[in-house]
């Protein structure tokens, strides 16, 4: 007799829509001396067609007028704008998606708050992560971190090239055609082999942010993803 316990439920996705996944993510982070929303100002004017924004240690109420400012610059720009970690103010604002790490909100339960026509994208730290993330119907992975970073809290083990590179193996066994967003201390110089292990794209976020020349930077891998993949 099979038991209710063999049985997995599975998210309704027969509405969910097919989105454009860029393969360059921007990923905004608090800093002293800029705001977040001269951080998205600076991308929108520098062909940037995908940014992340990522608040933390605020209200709910700063966030909000934050998410707010940053979407109004973003509609100005036809930028999509990903919330990162809260689908409340993803749902409040209207904006193009929310993006869950591990410990949030399961995708599946944002998509039910949110509907089919947000973004869902969610963290994975092992090819297990991306097996539960597919499971949950997400329309992007960030997959990481490639070596350590400062950027974010509570780091999972660094996975390096040749992680990045198993973990996009097993993907392409199990025919798995989710895009896989590398993430984690990527800097310019380890574009052109990430891309080699398959990988779909790539998210930044200190390399540009804490750069002397954040629109040099951001050209930089802009240009090192459009001619190693014909689009951006």
């Amino acid at each position: 007799m099979i038991q209710n316990s063999d049985f997995i439920l599975m998210p309704d996705l027969s509405m969910k829509k097919n989105f454009y996944i860029s393969k360059f993510h921007y990923i905004t982070q608090d800093l002293k001396d800029v705001t977040h929303q001269e951080l998205i100002q600076i991308a929108c004017e520098n062909k940037v067609d995908w940014i992340q924004l990522r608040v933390k240690n605020k209200s709910s109420d700063e966030f909000l007028k934050i998410a707010e400012k940053s979407l109004a610059i973003c509609r100005k720009s036809g930028v999509k704008l990903i919330i990162n970690d809260n689908t409340e103010i993803t749902a409040e604002i209207n904006a193009d998606g929310v993006h869950l790490g591990k410990t949030d909100m399961k995708p599946s339960e944002a998509r039910k708050v949110l509907g089919p026509d947000f973004i869902v994208g969610g963290t994975a730290n092992t090819f297990e992560d991306i097996l539960f993330l597919e499971s949950e119907g997400v329309d992007y992975i960030g997959l990481g971190p490639l070596r350590f970073t400062e950027t974010k809290e509570n780091l999972s083990p660094v996975l390096g090239i040749n992680g990045f590179a198993e973990i996009i193996g097993k993907c392409k066994e199990k025919n798995i055609n989710i895009p896989v967003i590398a993430i984690g201390g990527i800097q310019a110089e380890d574009v052109r082999a990430l891309l080699e292990t398959g990988i779909y794209g790539i998210a930044v976020s200190s390399a540009v942010n804490l750069s002397d020349n954040p629109v040099n930077s951001l050209q930089t891998f802009i240009n090192l993803i459009k001619n190693s993949t014909c689009t951006v």
